[in-house]
């Protein structure tokens, strides 16, 4: 018997990010997905060692990994839409839940349980909140790019996404902002200079 579910995932890098906009570098789910985990790693580690949290940081790289995976299945939809209203965003909630339930069909029976958790995040914990922010991030860095490379197409949602990150009651995600993010609009030459 053959099993689908790691081929699924693999197709996460034809799935495009920022559909709507102009973007001077396509960005797929599957490179987003990377970023995310590596920055709701930093946040986890950041929160544990600075202020004394206690997220488990496994399991949040692990929500942070799978956290577009039902994509596969739905495609990318944009923002704007996603949120224009609370039915919208029911339906696509549910929609995602299907999906989510599809792709893990696509398992094993004796490894679903262990995905399970993985594909389906527990959205009211600390680890999911940090992806969330993790999340938000991303598209930061994402406006941070495009602008650097004259895309101003960009600049509105770097405005909106910053006030989001800024409202966030997480200092570990401060502290990234402050000590991390003023990186990503410099050039190599300015990096390895400092």
């Amino acid at each position: 018997m053959s099993y689908n579910f790691y081929a699924f995932l693999d197709r996460m890098k034809y799935i495009r990010r920022w559909s709507l906009m102009r973007s001077s570098r396509e960005e797929n789910i599957m490179e987003h997905s990377h970023q995310v985990a590596l920055f709701a790693h930093a946040l986890a580690v950041i929160d544990t060692e600075l202020y004394g949290g206690t997220p488990d940081v496994a399991k949040t790289v692990l929500y942070a990994l799978y956290h577009e995976c039902g994509e596969v299945m739905t495609g990318d939809l944009p923002t704007p839409i996603k949120y224009f209203n609370e039915r919208i965003l029911g339906a696509y909630k549910q929609l995602e839940e299907r999906a989510a339930d599809k792709l893990l069909a696509t398992l094993p029976p004796e490894l679903s349980a262990a995905l399970t958790p993985c594909v389906k995040a527990d959205a009211d914990s600390y680890e999911y909140k940090l992806v969330k922010a993790a999340d938000k991030l991303s598209a930061y860095v994402k406006c941070l790019e495009e602008l650097k490379s004259g895309n101003t197409e960009f600049k509105k949602a770097k405005e909106s996404i910053e006030r989001e990150l800024q409202a966030r009651d997480l200092p570990c995600l401060h502290y990234f902002m402050e000590n991390f993010i003023p990186a990503f609009s410099l050039t190599l030459d300015e990096m390895e200079n400092l």
